[in-house]
């Protein structure tokens, strides 16, 4: 423990300087793409995507409520607040549609992603900004998918696959090429890591393998 410097978590007290993903890449690593998601293609997803369960919910909703306003002078004042906060809480559905819409701008200012020589960082947040790092070793799969919408608005998302859990890149342009380029390097650095250059022979026969049917 001898060997600790006891300043090494001694840093400045303003955070700022942290919210962003250069402040995160040390010295000896290199970004090798970063990109943020279709902004249109982004914002009107967030839009679209609890429309028609939101505005179904809210018609259903509103026609209990239209009636129990007719009846609201015969009802004794403690069933109309009881009511009323059981519609408050009914509405769940809507609030978060409402909520998505209000803040799927602010959303997609803070979404950031980049890949680097070591890892693939995802910077993210509504309120406070969040960092999710996920190292090439750890990814098991990168898979992209692409729907009617997405297609519509030439974009993908990428979904990445790791020991820790799952990343999604959303609305990406590009999406084919990104994915990939991010296959390719994730193949290369685990076999850089799995076969260092000082035990790789010079030639490898198996490499170039060709493999045929059996003759007779």
């Amino acid at each position: 423990m001898s060997g600790l410097n006891e300043n090494y978590f001694r840093g400045s007290d303003d955070d700022k300087k942290y919210v962003d993903i250069d402040s995160l890449v040390s010295q000896d690593e290199q970004i090798l793409w970063r990109g943020k998601p279709k902004k249109s293609a982004f914002i009107l997803f967030k839009i679209l995507s609890m429309t028609p369960i939101a505005l179904l919910w809210l018609a259903i909703d509103g026609g209990f409520i239209y009636m129990l306003c007719r009846l609201g002078p015969q009802m004794p004042l403690p069933l109309i607040i009881g009511l009323c906060v059981f519609f408050a809480f009914h509405l769940l559905p809507v609030w978060i549609w409402i909520s998505h819409i209000i803040t799927a701008n602010r959303q997609h200012k803070n979404l950031e992603y980049a890949f680097t020589d070591k890892r693939i960082i995802v910077r993210s947040g509504v309120i406070g900004i969040d960092f999710k790092n996920v190292y090439y070793a750890d990814i098991i799969s990168v898979n992209l998918k692409v729907g009617l919408f997405d297609k519509i608005c030439k974009v993908g998302d990428i979904y990445i696959n790791s020991v820790s859990g799952a990343v999604v890149l959303y609305d990406i342009e590009n999406c084919y090429f990104i994915t990939n380029k991010l296959q390719e390097i994730t193949r290369d650095l685990k076999l850089d890591a799995a076969f260092p250059n000082d035990l790789r022979p010079k030639t490898n026969k198996g490499y170039t393998t060709a493999y045929t049917k059996d003759k007779d």
